[in-house]
């Protein structure tokens, strides 16, 4: 049954946690799908270790230095095709995807943000500069937003959210651990549905 799952690549860029919390719901029965690809910005990304513990297969993914942009997305393409890939899933991943990747696999990417879209989100706004911004906002709610991927950072279609109240004595650490435990809860629920084609995306 296992070659029948929808095959899911998980792109990171540093620690995996959320990487960790799909391997998790796949073992869980929560996901029914194969996390069957691991790609990384870098190669010192500890989400790579992660994948390697599970059995999963891993890869860096960056331009090379005489690579044109084409090439470097066709090169992402034919790693996709070359592991089948359904779903691609961004958890921690710094970089905009290219558009080419963009376009095949429309309505099939995600990402997790450790904000509640639309605020706090685009270039630059990730792990504690969020936190720090929403700190600095007065803002009185944070949580994670899962949304789907399109051409802009942080831009598309928002699938769900989690609410997380900010305390008065939080600090950026604070608040991201609390938001965090919530991103491991949301992101595996949210990849399901949209597996399981229970988001109206039309």
């Amino acid at each position: 049954m296992a070659d029948t799952l929808p095959r899911v690549a998980v792109f990171v860029s540093g620690g995996g946690s959320n990487l960790q919390s799909l391997i998790d719901a796949v073992k869980a029965g929560i996901l029914t799908a194969e996390i069957a690809l691991v790609i990384s910005s870098t190669k010192k990304a500890f989400g790579l270790q992660r994948a390697e513990k599970a059995g999963i297969p891993g890869r860096t993914m960056r331009p090379g230095r005489d690579e044109s942009p084409e090439e470097y997305e066709a090169r992402m393409l034919a790693l996709l095709d070359e592991h089948k890939i359904d779903y691609i899933a961004l958890a921690g991943y710094l970089k905009l995807l290219p558009l080419g990747v963009v376009r095949k696999y429309r309505h099939r990417i995600t990402n997790i943000h450790p904000a509640l879209l639309p605020k706090f989100g685009g270039q630059g706004m990730y792990g504690h500069h969020v936190h720090e911004a929403v700190l600095a906002a007065g803002e009185k709610e944070s949580g994670p937003t899962v949304h789907l991927v399109d051409e802009i950072y942080d831009h598309g279609r928002i699938l769900e959210q989690i609410r997380v109240p900010v305390k008065p004595d939080d600090t950026p650490d604070s608040l991201a651990a609390r938001v965090l435990e919530k991103e491991h809860r949301l992101y595996p629920r949210v990849l399901q549905k949209l597996i399981k084609g229970e988001y109206d995306l039309d």
